[in-house]
């Protein structure tokens, strides 16, 4: 096997991984839909998926578009926020309640 064909495969395999990657999180975006609709997820963390969204559509990235990272990373990071918040919204109901004697 030359170095141009184990470089096409070893391309070929990245570009595997990122598109799959990308189709995870495209499922997570869409699951995240609920939790925007939220009325007790703080706006910040709203703004702030949103904001991730608009990143990864845009055509102005900080490492060049062949390569997803970047876009990967800021979708995550907004997604874990979003859904600490979330959580934390959803935890806040059951510690507010007496305890039972």
């Amino acid at each position: 096997m030359d170095t141009t064909t184990l470089w096409l495969t070893a391309a070929a395999a990245a570009a595997l991984v990122l598109a799959a990657t990308a189709a995870v999180l495209l499922v997570r975006v869409v699951r995240a839909r609920r939790m925007l609709l939220d009325a007790g997820v703080p706006l910040r963390d709203k703004a702030l998926f949103w904001v991730a969204v608009v990143y990864t559509v845009s055509p102005v990235d900080l490492i060049p578009d062949p390569v997803y990272l970047d876009d990967i990373g800021v979708l995550l990071f907004a997604l874990r926020s979003l859904r600490a918040a979330a959580d934390a919204v959803r935890r806040e109901p059951a510690a507010k309640e007496p305890e039972a004697v």
